[in-house]
């Protein structure tokens, strides 16, 4: 990354940079923008150039970075055509990763862009939603503070007539705090058990004892409650047809892997830390 910086760093602060005059609809991923000593450079690897740079790098905009990524390129060119002797280990091992997990990449993003059918959807749907009733969602406000001596001291100002919003935002530490402690609507399963064992418990309007959590003592008035449905299978569907692909991707990663000939055999007896001697790559 380091050394994509360095190359870079000269041409990103240009104020504006000229792009080819070719009309954009005769540009293709094989359309030469230069060559070095004879070896072509094209819009694809232009293309991809940009897609690895870091993050902070790709967002800037095409016109700023067009002239930096071809400069980089033509010099990773030149240099590399300089370079005489043998390879290091270290630089064809990693071209041989750096290809190994491309080209299994490859297998995976064709995998995952099959098409999911319906059948397979409907399954999945009924085996998620299909035996499941309608489950409780919970409207509730809290109030959260360090110690149960205040809790206590809260619960006994709210019971005494105090507005339980205006004393969440007077005196709450958490972030609800400065909208009344309201959590808005929740399910099961989506706060710590603590907090939802005292919420189920609770009666529409009522508030509870001190509840400890890790996050402090909280006091909790449920507001309201209600019985929600099972979701529609299209509300549901782009999460499912994601599941689907995954699971499609992990079945067909064991498959092909259990039907390899595989032999690790000479891995045995060989020490971890061998993972560390970079002097190997020598």
């Amino acid at each position: 990354m380091q050394k994509t910086l360095t190359f870079l760093a000269p041409f990103v602060v240009a104020a504006s940079l000229a792009l080819p005059v070719a009309a954009q609809d005769e540009v293709k991923a094989d359309t030469v923008v230069a060559t070095v000593n004879g070896t072509e450079i094209t819009v694809g690897h232009m293309i991809i150039a940009r897609a690895t740079l870091p993050e902070q790098y790709q967002q800037l905009p095409p016109e700023v970075l067009f002239k930096g990524i071809l400069d980089q390129l033509v010099q990773q060119t030149a240099l590399s055509q300089s370079f005489e002797g043998s390879l290091p280990a270290r630089v064809t091992m990693a071209i041989e990763n750096e290809q190994r997990q491309l080209v299994a990449g490859e297998v995976i993003e064709k995998n995952m862009a099959a098409e999911v059918t319906e059948e397979a959807l409907k399954a999945a749907y009924e085996e998620t939603y299909g035996s499941a009733g309608p489950t409780d969602e919970f409207n509730a406000a809290h109030i959260l503070v360090e110690t149960e001596e205040e809790a206590l001291a809260i619960i006994a100002e709210v019971e005494a007539g105090a507005d339980f919003a205006e004393v969440a935002k007077e005196k709450s530490t958490g972030p609800s705090g400065p909208n009344g402690g309201s959590l808005g609507w929740f399910g099961p399963g989506m706060m710590v058990p603590e907090f939802e064992t005292a919420v189920v418990a609770l009666d529409v309007g009522a508030l509870s004892a001190p509840v400890q959590t890790q996050f402090g003592w909280h006091v909790i008035k449920l507001t309201d409650k209600r019985l929600k449905d099972a979701p529609a299978l299209e509300t549901v569907k782009p999460e499912l047809e994601t599941q689907i692909r995954q699971i499609r991707v992990q079945q067909s990663i064991e498959e092909i892997t259990a039907a390899a000939d595989v032999d690790r055999s000479a891995s045995e007896g060989i020490d971890p830390a061998v993972l560390i001697n970079l002097g190997l790559l020598e």
